[in-house]
């Protein structure tokens, strides 16, 4: 009797001990979780896996396409369909067109992949737009600083700055979710100081101090390339090495400011070797044709600094297949968090370029199968910078507005910070 009682106990004592085991190996959380009603939505606070959400404000067209058709009537809403073209004889403008592009790729309607898309709802965005030409309205209204024409730049941006600090999603944020294009040097000079909050759209920070444009806050842009793209590689895919028989390219304006005024020694330093091409020109129709052929046919192709430490050539070099040579101390570049240009570009300092003979020596004793390396890089690299529209999936645009969509967070976190803090920046 107590044997039999005795063997029940401890099988259930055996029992009980076995499943305290197993229940503390295996956990069952997924299957209540499957009971479980799934979420609704995600967290308002993500913008990972879903594409930025702009608000773009519908300005008069005076402060936009007005400048490039100035029929464009105000009383037919601006959409993908009625847009004006970018003009194909519009020549050296071309280079500071970002701001249209930009506002093209909102726009347009399509359903193919987009980095981001126009909400028409404000309280959805995460992102605020704003559709103002500021380097085509220097261009336009102004070929100088002293131009009279430019009272009309000046003017514009007045209204403009009236315009947004009187909207109370400007008010909202101070402006910083707003993104504002300005690549042009001169671009928006008049009213610099009121937009120091934003996110701006620039090609470098030579023009602009250090408490108005900063890597944190803002998108460095790719100029828009002037020279056709290099579609065709033609012989290049047999020996494309050999095939291109000038070593080093650089046609161009030679009198520059700031770092630029480096052209002129190089030009000094650099003549007279058979195997370079280095030569004075303006942005004419016919010039860029030439400088088309010219880096096409040339291994690697010269982009010392301009009136700022980038420049439009930079990015005619990359669409050529022509590796490009940088020269200058405060370049920033485009893309850097995703693009690795040491992939693809050699870099001198202004120092070394200088030094009688360095970067020469360099070239010509760099190794084909390394320079054939960094070509198909670039190749493979070229259509991050590519402008046009339709936008079409990882070109230019699509590159820009995940750039931007990477600053929401920091800006959502300045925002919430000011509506809270008594001493703003208290830590400063």
């Amino acid at each position: 009797m107590y044997g039999k009682t005795i063997c029940i106990i401890v099988f259930f004592v055996f029992l009980i001990a076995s499943y305290s085991i197993y229940m503390g190996t295996v956990d069952p959380r997924p299957y209540f979780s499957q009971l479980q009603s799934p979420p609704r939505g995600a967290s308002p606070c993500s913008t990972t896996g879903r594409p930025l959400r702009v608000f773009m404000y519908d300005l008069p067209r005076k402060f936009n396409v007005a400048m490039m058709d100035p029929l464009s009537s105000d009383v037919e809403p601006l959409t993908g369909k009625n847009l004006p073209p970018w003009p194909q004889t519009s020549g050296i403008k071309r280079q500071h067109s970002v701001e249209y592009w930009l506002m093209a790729s909102l726009l347009h309607g399509g359903e193919e992949e987009k980095e981001a898309f126009r909400v028409f709802d404000p309280e959805l965005a995460d992102a605020f737009y704003v559709p103002f030409f500021s380097s085509l309205s220097f261009n336009t209204h102004g070929k100088n600083m002293t131009d009279p024409d430019t009272e009309i730049d000046r003017q514009l941006q007045v209204e403009l700055m009236e315009y947004l600090e009187n909207s109370k999603y400007w008010q909202r944020s101070g402006g910083r979710d707003h993104v504002i294009p300005m690549t042009h040097p001169n671009a928006f000079r008049f009213s610099r100081e009121q937009v120091n909050a934003s996110i701006l759209i620039v090609v470098d920070f030579g023009r602009y101090p250090r408490e108005m444009a900063r890597l944190d806050k803002d998108v460095v842009s790719p100029y828009v390339h002037v020279v056709e793209s290099f579609t065709e590689d033609g012989v290049d895919t047999l020996d494309p090495f050999d095939s291109r028989t000038t070593l080093l390219y650089f046609r161009g304006n030679t009198v520059r400011k700031a770092e630029g005024k480096i052209r002129l020694r190089l030009e000094k330093l650099l003549a007279g070797n058979s195997d370079v091409h280095y030569e004075k020109s303006v942005a004419t129709t016919q010039n860029i044709k030439v400088s088309t052929e010219g880096m096409r046919s040339s291994k690697f192709c010269l982009h010392p600094a301009g009136d700022t430490p980038s420049s439009c050539r930079l990015f005619d070099a990359i669409v050529s297949h022509c590796i490009p040579v940088i020269i200058s101390d405060k370049i920033e570049l485009p893309f850097e968090d995703e693009i690795d240009y040491s992939e693809f570009s050699l870099f001198f300092s202004v120092k070394e370029a200088l030094e009688p003979g360095f970067i020469l020596n360099s070239l010509r004793q760099f190794p084909k199968e390394k320079w054939l390396t960094m070509w198909e890089h670039l190749k493979n690299v070229s259509h991050h910078f590519e402008f046009q529209f339709p936008p079409k999936r990882e070109d230019a645009v699509n590159m820009l507005w995940r750039q931007v969509k990477h600053k929401i967070p920091d800006v959502k976190l300045a925002v919430h910070r000011n509506r809270r803090l008594k001493v703003p920046d208290w830590w400063v």
